[in-house]
């Protein structure tokens, strides 16, 4: 057992430093040079902490992503454990509708909701002119909104596969010793499932400071990290790449503390259960059937805000960025005159990223959550940097590390892949060491006193056992994937553009109208496989993610 551990630790270490960490030292040695003469200088640093603007840049970004994550965080379990345990009419819809708001681009969500809510928008100027003033989109409330609405399926999906995890037998013992349900949820099943929550609830956090479209949408005056690194890093004015990559050391200092928290709470508890099935519905009265269909159905319907929006925008006619409130085909006759190679480029980039992030992770997850020591300590903070660097950053630096022979991977597809792995293989870390938490480690003893060698049993009875986590995990990935943009801006040639850098492109020149259009395609690309694999897992085993 101890070789099959050490074996997929070094593995996953090896790939970590050669597509993750040797781009990130090339980016923090540029940082600590003086340009010109290479210099080694801390002086970059010291201007950056010291500077009172990049202060409140951190403590905005830190702001959002705390409000935002326990906003997602309340709103989302509630919803996985009706979605789990409840017999709702239509639950394959819902949580494919839940699903969703990840494969939005945020930027574009955001900017759908100016058109509504900002100070000229479409409702807020309606609401003026029949006397009901409402204060614009703009702003940390509008930021929490947009993240709240957009991130909530990163606790959602987890918490689900951990609430159907739970073995019934434990439920039905606390119910027999006169607990309430209420009891019983709050003291024996959500105890439980904290594993989950809190791996969803950490990815919300580390979107909310990594995010740049949002801000750069909503923030206006605000300094907000990720704009600052991109500005910083991309922008024509004021270039600073060393500031940047000092900003970015914040963003990796943040999230290894939020780690660090999180194991240590999963250390000092136990979590497993023995499930062999996914638990029964709850047979709940009519009255709370029908509160939980409305908590359900009203909670997703108002995260589909932005996705109403883009979708009613994009059927409305543009002149110039100025919308018009005039029914047109005009956004899809244009958006369908160009050509079909982004859309092509980003279904194929990724699926290929969902299988390898899933395959690379999956085991991960497993060493990590199943067998404690320094190493897997340092396995499991390195696998969760990608999430912490900004995608431009990561950009930059498989650009420096890749750029020339012997390895020259820039101009092609596979370094978009590696970006998209990099960056999203946290999700599948999370995902599987979620639902490994809650495997009763005697199953695989058993098995490997009975002579089954560690890697077989990890094939033919772990993975099984983590494959709704693994499901949703792939999903994850390939939903964010479709709307990932930006390391893409960062990496594309003109043959790799993808959907999110012509929507990009569009909301940047005089086409917004357009970028709408490609969104609500998008939105449709991204429904449909989530419709498909939701179906499917249901007609397998009764269930869904």
């Amino acid at each position: 057992m101890k070789g099959f551990r050490l074996s997929i630790t070094a593995i996953a270490l090896v790939l970590l430093a050669i597509f993750l960490l040797y781009p990130l030292a090339l980016v923090l040695d540029t940082s600590l040079r003086v340009e010109g003469s290479g210099t080694l200088t801390l002086a970059n640093y010291a201007k950056v902490f010291s500077s009172a603007y990049y202060t409140n840049s951190v403590i905005n970004s830190l702001t959002a992503g705390v409000l935002a994550t326990l906003c997602a965080t309340a709103l989302a379990v509630p919803l996985a454990f009706c979605l789990a345990r409840v017999n709702l009419p239509g639950r394959t819809v819902l949580l494919t509708l839940a699903s969703l708001p990840l494969g939005l681009p945020s930027f574009v969500a955001a900017y759908a909701l100016v058109l509504l809510f900002g100070h000229a928008g479409v409702v807020t100027t309606a609401l003026r002119d029949i006397g009901l003033p409402i204060g614009s989109i703009y702003g940390m409330p509008g930021i929490v909104i947009v993240f709240t609405l957009t991130l909530y399926p990163y606790v959602l999906m987890p918490t689900i596969a951990g609430f159907k995890a739970i073995d019934i037998s434990v439920e039905e013992a606390a119910r027999n010793l006169g607990g309430s349900r209420f009891h019983v949820f709050r003291t024996v099943l959500l105890p439980v499932v904290m594993p989950a929550v809190l791996a969803g609830a950490l990815l919300v956090f580390i979107e909310t400071l990594e995010n740049f479209g949002v801000p750069a949408v909503l923030a206006e005056d605000k300094p907000f990290l990720a704009v600052d690194i991109f500005k910083l890093f991309a922008g024509e004015a004021d270039s600073n790449p060393a500031a940047a990559g000092a900003l970015s050391v914040l963003l990796i200092a943040g999230t290894s503390v939020v780690l660090l928290i999180q194991r240590r709470y999963l250390g000092k508890r136990r979590f497993t259960t023995n499930a062999r099935s996914a638990p029964p519905p709850l047979p709940l009265s009519r009255g709370w059937r029908f509160a939980a269909a409305a908590y359900c159905w009203g909670m997703v319907s108002i995260s589909l805000l932005p996705f109403a929006a883009v979708l009613m925008i994009s059927f409305l006619k543009f002149r110039g960025p100025v919308l018009h409130w005039q029914a047109s085909l005009g956004n899809y006759v244009e958006l369908i005159a160009g050509s079909y190679q982004p859309l092509y480029n980003t279904l194929i980039l990724a699926s290929v990223t969902a299988v390898v992030a899933t395959l690379i992770g999956a085991p991960i997850g497993y060493v990590v959550a199943r067998h404690r020591s320094r190493l897997t300590g340092v396995l499991d903070m390195v696998g969760m940097v990608p999430f912490a660097v900004s995608g431009t950053v990561l950009g930059i630096g498989l650009i420096l590390a890749f750029n020339e022979r012997p390895l020259m991977l820039t101009g092609g597809w596979l370094i978009l892949v590696i970006a998209y792995v990099v960056r999203k293989l946290p999700f599948a870390i999370r995902s599987a060491s979620a639902i490994v938490h809650q495997i009763e480690p005697s199953l695989e003893e058993a098995s490997i006193s009975l002579g089954v060698s560690p890697m077989r049993t990890f094939a033919t009875l772990t993975v099984p056992l983590m494959m709704s986590g693994l499901v949703g995990s792939v999903i994850l990935v390939w939903i964010t994937v479709a709307s990932e943009l930006s390391s893409t801006i960062v990496l594309y040639t003109s043959k790799w553009s993808t959907m999110t850098v012509r929507m990009y492109q569009f909301l940047e020149g005089t086409a917004p109208g357009t970028a709408t259009a490609a969104a609500a395609v998008l939105i449709l690309f991204t429904a449909v496989p989530l419709l498909l694999v939701n179906r499917r897992l249901r007609r397998q085993d009764g269930t869904f993610l």
